[in-house]
């Protein structure tokens, strides 16, 4: 499904201030898979996902979605089988448009009402319950008004209402209160499962890293150090993860947002 093959960025080159992000990465995901994302901060997390979104080029290796070359592909066109979350609730939807707007845009009608047929009105509805956060009820409602949590799992809904090829998840939950980061990760494994997708998720919760999906990787300085899925994966805990941090990289894990998570 994506193959990135010998990919490197380095940001602000031949300069004091210059930053290699990724160093002759290579990652193989097959169809189907769910793979969480662990890793300090600027293990280049954030850079894989912008890499493989267009965000920018990067300057050396390949990346393959499908089968077809997007390594020079500009983002808009890959956002067509793309799907992304952040994790700023606020991004991703439309804050002075309504629900029922937002929902039509993502599907591709426009985001005006007049093009939205009763069908597609109650498939929404019917999406939105799914979220039982009484959405369904407020369809009228401006964006801007609704809660973080709210805000999120429609942005959920929204990136996958066209199921994507790939869906990036970038720490979608680290902004969201325990209760409501639990009930959107909930909501992402259904939403998942029950579309078939390939996902990527960044995570800071090394437990959930463990928990979710099928098959877990670490990344530092730019590279994956760590790959581990199966019956291994299964046995392994948050302390052996740890280890195998030491082990790869040669030096203790030392983010305390991830340590106390």
């Amino acid at each position: 499904m994506l193959k990135i093959s010998h990919v490197s960025k380095t940001f602000n080159p031949g300069t004091v201030n210059a930053k290699l992000a990724l160093d002759d990465l290579s990652l193989n995901v097959a169809d189907g898979d769910f793979i969480t994302i662990i890793g300090a901060n600027g293990a280049g997390k954030s850079t894989l996902f912008n890499a493989i979104s267009g965000s920018f080029f990067t300057d050396t290796g390949e990346i393959l979605l499908g089968g077809e070359d997007i390594t020079l592909m500009p983002e808009f066109k890959r956002a067509r089988s793309i799907g992304r979350l952040f994790q700023d609730p606020m991004r991703g939807s439309a804050p002075g448009m309504s629900i029922e707007e937002n929902l039509a845009l993502a599907a591709g009608h426009g985001g005006w009402l007049s093009s939205v047929s009763r069908a597609d009105k109650q498939m929404f509805r019917e999406r939105l319950a799914l979220l039982n956060m009484g959405l369904e009820n407020r369809m009228q409602q401006p964006v801007g008004l609704l809660s973080g949590g709210q805000r999120q799992a429609l942005t959920l809904m929204m990136a996958t209402i066209n199921p994507p090829k790939l869906l990036l998840l970038d720490e979608h939950t680290a902004a969201l209160d325990p209760a409501t980061a639990e009930k959107v990760l909930e909501l992402t494994e259904q939403i998942v499962a029950d579309s078939h997708l390939t996902c990527l998720m960044v995570t800071h919760n090394m437990q959930t890293a463990l928990e979710l999906g099928n098959r877990t990787i670490m990344m530092d300085h730019g590279k994956v150090i760590f790959d581990v899925s199966g019956e291994e994966r299964a046995k392994l805990t948050v302390a052996d993860l740890l280890e195998q941090f030491k082990i790869a990289s040669g030096k203790a894990l030392d983010n305390d947002r991830m340590l106390l998570t």
